[in-house]
């Protein structure tokens, strides 16, 4: 990973334009291509990014200040720096990923068992299927074949959908598996993250915990 903490300008140029003015801020570059930047006001999240796959391109003589980052898409994040305060690169290594909480787990084990619920004629390949980034929680395929990676979260937001986003971008580099398409499954879903999962054509699933374990309402009933 690669910080840099820096007075800079921001333009975004795709489907829609923004600018951020000059101002000192953070910029991650990350291991998987990814170009974060960040305020000292907005906990994790970032002012403007973009996200895997991605190039960067650090400028030489005139432009020696300025970084283009473009996606697949053409979409450009122009970096204008005016003055680098700390510039480092450090080895993180592979991470072992996030230790899911009991509902999560639960949550997964249940899918996998009732792979079903999600249509007529779903089969489970295997839980945690490994990729180099860490595993995807179910890998299955659906009733026409296809290969299907779900994630699934207690919560779903938009780190989720990101995550999801770089597990098929790998699983499809596979000829054995492709093409891969992605369902997010929360028990809850957040409107941010169901935006952008559909922009980025993953499809979305509220999941019924007290459904898949078999468990009524609790609900006064007559009998």
């Amino acid at each position: 990973m690669r910080l840099v903490i820096a007075r800079c300008s921001v333009d975004y140029a795709g489907r829609l334009t923004a600018h951020l003015p000059s101002a000192p801020r953070l910029i991650l570059v990350k291991a998987d291509g990814s170009v974060s930047i960040h305020a000292d006001d907005r906990a994790y999240k970032p002012l403007n990014w973009m996200s895997p796959p991605c190039t960067l391109k650090e400028g030489t003589g005139d432009d020696s200040g300025t970084w283009t980052v473009i996606n697949k898409a053409g979409e450009k994040l122009i970096i204008t720096m005016e003055e680098v305060l700390h510039d480092s690169s450090h080895e993180l290594g592979v991470d072992p990923g996030l230790i899911k909480d009991g509902v999560e787990a639960h949550l997964q084990e249940l899918l996998a068992d009732r792979i079903d619920t999600l249509g007529k004629g779903y089969t489970l390949i295997r839980r945690e299927y490994p990729t180099a980034i860490g595993p995807v929680d179910i890998l299955c395929r659906d009733g026409d074949g296809a290969t299907v990676a779900i994630e699934i979260k207690r919560r779903g937001e938009i780190d989720g959908v990101e995550q999801l986003t770089r597990y098929l971008e790998l699983l499809n580099r596979d000829p054995h598996l492709a093409p891969v398409r992605g369902i997010f499954a929360a028990q809850e879903i957040k409107p941010q993250a169901r935006v952008l999962a559909t922009d980025r054509g993953i499809g979305c699933t509220v999941l019924d915990y007290n459904a898949l374990r078999g468990i009524e309402d609790d609900k006064l009933r007559l009998f």
